[in-house]
Parts: C-alpha cells; sequence; structure tokens
C-alpha cells in the first residue's frame, strides 16, 4: 500500500519465506511505472532482509526499527483486515481462509478512504512530499 492515499497492492501466498516475499516484490515492481522508484517501509523479518531476497531495482528496501509495530504502516491494515473481516469465524480450510482474505481485501479497497486513514501517519505525510510519484 502506498501509506495516506488508497492505493494498494496484496497477493495471497502460502507461506512467510524469502522465496515468497521475492514474488511480491517482482509482482509489485510490475505495477511501478518506469519513471518512478519506491520505497518500501518493512518490519526487520528475517525473509525481508535475507541475502536471497530478489529485490528489483525500482525498489528500495526501508527496515524500520526493530519492535516498532507502530510505525508500520501494514500493522493496522492487518489489524483492520482481522477485526472487520477474519475474526470470529471457523474456516473448513486453507481454501477458505483465502478466499477470507481476498474478500475482505476487497471490501477493504472497495471502501473510500478507508486505506488513506488507517495508513497516513502524520509521521510519512511529513517526510515525503504529496507529488512524489504522481
Amino acid at each position: 500500500m502506498r501509506p495516506g492515499t488508497d492505493e494498494g497492492f496484496a497477493l495471497i501466498l502460502p507461506e512467510a519465506t524469502t522465496e515468497t516475499m521475492s514474488v511480491f516484490l517482482e509482482e509489485f515492481a510490475k505495477t511501478i511505472p518506469d519513471n518512478v522508484h519506491v520505497a518500501m517501509l518493512l518490519d526487520q523479518a528475517g525473509w525481508h532482509g535475507a541475502k536471497a531476497l530478489r529485490v528489483p531495482e525500482k525498489i528500495t528496501l526501508v527496515p524500520l526499527p526493530p519492535y516498532s509495530p507502530e510505525l508500520n504502516p501494514a500493522e493496522p491494515v492487518w489489524l483492520y483486515m482481522r477485526n472487520r473481516f477474519l475474526s470470529f469465524r471457523v474456516y473448513s480450510g486453507l481454501d477458505a481462509i483465502e478466499h477470507a482474505l481476498g474478500a475482505g481485501w476487497n471490501k477493504l479497497r472497495a471502501e473510500r478512504g478507508r486505506l488513506t486513514s488507517i495508513t497516513g501517519f502524520p509521521w510519512i505525510r511529513q517526510a515525503i512530499p504529496a507529488q512524489v510519484g504522481r
């Protein structure tokens, strides 16, 4: 997602590994215009900084300080998804979980202004000029 906007990108992948993170970055890079370079904020999960991680040239990974979920714009998105679309349900298997994730993401994206409101941390809005990447 692009913090402070309603722009977002997501993939449902079977596990959180260096390989799946490489797939995510490769697919995300395909959505980036040729004249744009993206600084991607992320936590310091092992697969985010592994030597084997393949990072496209259009993307620079910017690790957040350790143990600082309050700085990560992805955290409130996960919280919103869990609270609204995923919690307090019984799933019949992995396919049902994947379906619920996809449906929840689509509902979140359809709520105009929701991603903007939950990812628009003041420090991010101050650090990034409004016209960057537009």
